[in-house]
């Protein structure tokens, strides 16, 4: 059985597709437990309680400095015992003691085709601006492992995304939702979940 921890900052609609993806059996033999927040507001802890998930908030605000935020969120992954980290939205820089301690074993989910509008800077709607503005014909979303960078882990799975004349970075970033991030992320969790992904020379090899 996969244990998952899903960090997430704010609705949560990737969290959802995964509890959903649970329930109906596209992922199989994984269980959420724990889903762990730095916004006390956020809906994803509302619908990680109503699926009968331990939810927690873990804010940089709580502790005195960035040092005590990253050893408090590391001790909680690590006292859920759980195998694999999901990023799902989750707006703060992980702990580099972090990925050290989960090195392929945290992936992260982005609303673009990596390597084009990803990095710094490039999070949420600004991603989806930035497509449009450059007139891309196809975007997507990716999932990739996480390492020191930002969006420069070894790729996963990609999902390509047709970018439609008269779209305005809402529309785009739904359809991308929909269409990709809800399809892939639950995909590369049951693929995880029956040890049929690996790294090797940092490239991902997938068995289908």
């Amino acid at each position: 059985m996969l244990k998952i921890a899903v960090l997430v900052s704010g609705g949560g609609t990737n969290l959802q597709a995964i509890i959903d993806s649970i329930a109906d059996g596209r992922i199989t033999d994984t269980e959420i437990k724990v889903v762990i927040s730095n916004n006390p507001k956020a809906k994803a802890l509302e619908r990680a309680a109503k699926a009968g998930i331990e939810a927690v908030c873990i804010s940089p605000k709580q502790y005195a400095d960035r040092e005590l935020f990253n050893d408090a969120l590391l001790e909680a992954v690590n006292a859920r015992g759980v195998d694999l980290i999901v990023l799902a939205g989750f707006m703060v820089v992980v702990p580099e003691k972090m990925i050290k301690a989960y090195r392929n074993r945290m992936i992260n989910i982005h609303p673009s085709l990596i390597p084009s509008f990803c990095g710094t800077g490039y999070y949420g709607l600004h991603v989806h601006e930035a497509a449009l503005k450059r007139g891309v014909k196809i975007s997507g979303a990716t999932v990739h492992f996480v390492d020191e960078g930002t969006d420069t882990g070894p790729i996963i799975m990609q999902k390509p995304v047709e970018v439609r004349p008269d779209d305005t970075p809402e529309v785009l970033q739904r359809r991308i939702m929909e269409q990709a991030e809800w399809q892939i992320m639950p995909k590369v969790i049951d693929l995880i979940a029956h040890d049929k992904v690996h790294v090797k020379d940092g490239r991902v090899f997938v068995e289908e």
